[in-house]
């Protein structure tokens, strides 16, 4: 089966494993940085006083990429929850830029249009709404990015739902499964309600952006 004839994103093997690599990675790069910083620390304590000055750099720096690393547990864990509750999208020729979106609220690192599911004809910005681990998809976004590189994005992968939230993914070279998994987010408006309905959401839609984990979400 496609990655669209399924129930939802969750129900499509390779992007479970896509997941699961997403959280690995995590795992790894926070119990790294945690376990060189402790290894130092026994070093430098055994070691004469200006070993500990030596390592004083890392000492810092090893912890806020620490913090930084423990820091993608909750989007991964808001993501496993976007992906259990919407099914993919293949969609071609997504508008996308890393211009500032002037109706788009507080911080912003690159949007993509995506067409309102009520209106096809309205086209909704979702936006990375952090920085972290956008620089993979701001190199391909850029406009003086290589045609090399903008036509790994030429097509992506969304589940979600434009009003509320959603995942966004990059096509593997076989086009069977996603990677670079990645929130993108309703800014448009406070997230309140006072707007779902203006946009065409029913009490469905506005239960199942629950399910995703947009909260408040009312009609």
């Amino acid at each position: 089966m496609t990655p669209v004839e399924h129930a939802t994103a969750w129900d499509h093997p390779p992007t479970r494993r896509a997941w699961a690599a997403h959280m690995a990675m995590n795992a790894i790069g926070f119990i790294g940085w945690i376990g060189i910083w402790v290894a130092l620390l026994g070093i430098s304590h055994q070691g004469p006083g200006w070993v500990v000055w030596i390592c004083m750099p890392y000492f810092i720096y090893g912890a806020y990429r620490a913090v930084t690393q423990f820091r993608y547990f909750g989007p991964a864990l808001w993501m496993l929850r976007i992906l259990r509750t919407y099914p993919w999208q293949v969609v071609p020729g997504i508008p996308h830029g890393l211009t500032r979106r002037p109706e788009v609220l507080g911080r912003q690192y690159g949007w993509f249009e995506l067409p309102n599911p009520a209106r096809t004809d309205h086209r909704m910005p979702l936006v990375f709404a952090e920085h972290f681990r956008t620089g993979w998809w701001s190199r391909r976004m850029a406009p003086r990015a290589k045609p090399h590189l903008k036509a790994e994005i030429e097509t992506v992968w969304f589940a979600g739902d434009p009003r509320f939230v959603g995942v966004i993914g990059a096509p593997t070279a076989k086009g069977t499964a996603p990677r670079r998994l990645h929130i993108v987010e309703q800014k448009t408006d406070v997230r309140s309600g006072q707007r779902f309905a203006d946009w065409g959401a029913t009490p469905a839609d506005v239960e199942r952006g629950r399910q995703a984990g947009v909260s408040p979400a009312h009609p």
